[in-house]
């Protein structure tokens, strides 16, 4: 290869390098089919050189075989000017005989006569994220996932803590970003004093942290968060300026050592939102949450976890009646989630939904019960036109930025009616930027989708979420009418809320009927709909199908 082109390369390289933030940045010289690749990725990938002809061979043969035809399929189509970019994820074997999950991006680069000249791109290595925190110089959220597999594989006991921030998003709408680093800094810097002598202190995602100790028992760790409490609450100054913040912990302890860090992480969060949503910052324990029996149910929490990933495995729908009111004939059915194995038997949501809810598999089982309950319910539109499947709808998939598209997309594949759909959402869904649920629900409601409002009365939200949101019917959990023939307050409570419903023009269904004697009870109010055991408790699919309602 001759000098000019070498160089001209090389200064290409530099370029790409300035901008690729991390990333493994190579350059080939078409003409010439010489490459210049990063130092990093012939380290990591045990290549060659970070000068190779023929680069694109020598690449192809790290490519996982399963990934490799469609990574040679998408070369060529660039290589022919089908497509402008290569863009695509696959694994490539790493120097130590591991595949690494990789994301490659290229581009062509033609010359001032329209020819092809260089294939130009980065190549993100997803095995390899920073393990240093650039803000706060603690180790990374990877780091902290490395260090508890290790301490996994090692099976040494350890402690985990996760700590966080309240309230920081008013720091910087006031005082600006350069202002919020330096409060997550001193944050660091008070967290770091009390707790480094006993383990390692990591900055989390966001406005959290977390510690791992080999050695701290739960009693001295509350002791000393109790500690950071005080000195963040009084003694927090940037500068001249005192700032105030509140804290919130989960905790749990780590002494199963066949777990995977996602459901550690995950229990964790569960934790740690205890605390924000419900504790005031108290710290919460996870295993305290679990009635003794933690070991057990952190395995369960595993294996159910694990089943998301083996495409749903061992979860299955079970579906309640929802009923007229009036003439109690069947207006529809509420699609619920269970899991079962031959160890476990079969679980019930409430046992496994709050902490899948935190991990990042939970939209993919949300689109499972999506596509099954809608495959399941165009049983029923035959004989029933206006037939209502109702589906709960997590905070965690309605935060998600694809989540319309998700439920349009799921509606085309199965066929199911828009307009036979109700999406169930809880008042938690209002930690969510307002005017983005305002959008997602009127493109819904354009769609012909109804939105109930679930287990309303049981947050501090629901009356906002009612007022704000556009929402066709509200749920009156059951626990506002398991007395409603004896209790004043329960009679008083449900008759508030189907007229505050009312005045919304918002349906009511009455979750929790168990007798007659309910039913008679409750049709002196505004109420549309019916549902419980006494109609029927959730059964399966085939059940439901040759049951008389």
């Amino acid at each position: 290869m001759n000098s000019e082109r070498l160089k001209r390369l090389d200064s290409m390289y530099e370029a790409f390098s300035i901008i690729a933030e991390g990333d493994y940045v190579y350059i080939c010289d078409m003409q010439e089919n010489y490459s210049r690749w990063s130092e990093s990725a012939v380290d990591y990938f045990n290549l060659p050189d970070k000068y190779m002809y023929d680069a694109g061979t020598i690449w192809e043969e790290h490519i996982h075989p399963d990934d490799r035809k469609e990574y040679k399929k998408s070369i060529e189509e660039l290589f022919k000017g089908n497509t402008k970019s290569h863009s695509m994820k696959y694994r490539a074997l790493a120097g130590d005989g591991s595949y690494a999950v990789c994301t490659c991006k290229g581009v062509i680069i033609k010359d001032e006569n329209g020819n092809p000249e260089y294939f130009a791109g980065a190549i993100k290595n997803h095995g390899s994220m920073s393990y240093t925190d650039n803000i706060t110089g603690l180790r990374s959220l990877y780091g902290f996932f490395d260090d508890l597999k290790s301490a996994l594989w090692k099976k040494k006991k350890h402690l985990a803590l996760m700590i966080g921030i309240t309230g920081f998003s008013s720091i910087n709408d006031v005082y600006g970003y350069a202002f919020g680093n330096n409060v997550i800094r001193r944050i660091a810097d008070y967290i770091s004093g009390i707790f480094s002598p006993y383990g390692t202190v990591y900055r989390m995602d966001g406005t959290k942290y977390a510690v791992l100790s080999k050695t701290l028992s739960m009693e001295k760790t509350a002791e000393l968060y109790r500690q950071l409490q005080e000195n963040v609450s009084h003694n927090l100054f940037i500068g001249e300026e005192r700032v105030a913040l509140s804290l919130n912990a989960g905790a749990m302890m780590v002494d199963d050592f066949e777990i995977v860090n996602e459901t550690i992480y995950s229990c964790l969060k569960y934790a740690y939102y205890e605390s924000k949503n419900r504790r005031l910052g108290e710290i919460v324990v996870f295993e305290n949450m679990l009635n003794g029996e933690n070991k057990k149910a952190i395995e369960k929490l595993n294996v159910i976890r694990n089943s998301v990933v083996e495409n749903c495995r061992g979860f299955f729908l079970c579906y309640q009646p929802i009923m007229f009111a009036n003439t109690e004939k069947l207006k529809g059915m509420e699609a619920l989630i269970r899991w079962k194995n031959e160890k476990y038997g079969i679980v019930p949501p409430i046992q496994f939904i709050p902490v899948l809810e935190q991990d990042v598999l939970f939209p993919e089982l949300g689109k499972w019960i999506l596509k099954q309950a809608m495959t399941d319910g165009k049983v029923f539109l035959e004989k029933y036109p206006d037939f209502i499947m109702n589906i709960n709808i997590s905070y965690a998939q309605l935060e998600k930025s694809d989540f319309v598209s998700d439920v349009f997309s799921i509606l085309d594949e199965t066929g199911f009616p828009p307009h036979n759909l109700c999406l169930e959402i809880t008042e938690r869904c209002r930690l969510i930027d307002i005017e983005v649920l305002k959008n997602m629900f009127v493109k819904f409601r354009e769609a012909g989708i109804k939105i109930a409002l679930d287990d309303f009365g049981t947050g501090f939200s629901s009356l906002g979420v009612l007022r704000e949101l556009p929402i066709d019917t509200v749920k009156i959990d059951r626990e506002f009418v398991k007395n409603i023939e004896k209790s004043t307050s329960d009679q008083h409570t449900v008759k508030f809320i189907s007229s505050l419903a009312d005045a919304f023009s918002a349906e009511v269904c009455v979750e929790g009927v168990e007798t007659a004697q309910m039913r008679d009870y409750l049709l002196r109010y505004r109420v549309s709909s019916l549902q419980g055991y006494y109609y029927s408790k959730p059964i399966p699919l085939d059940e439901f199908i040759i049951k008389s309602f």
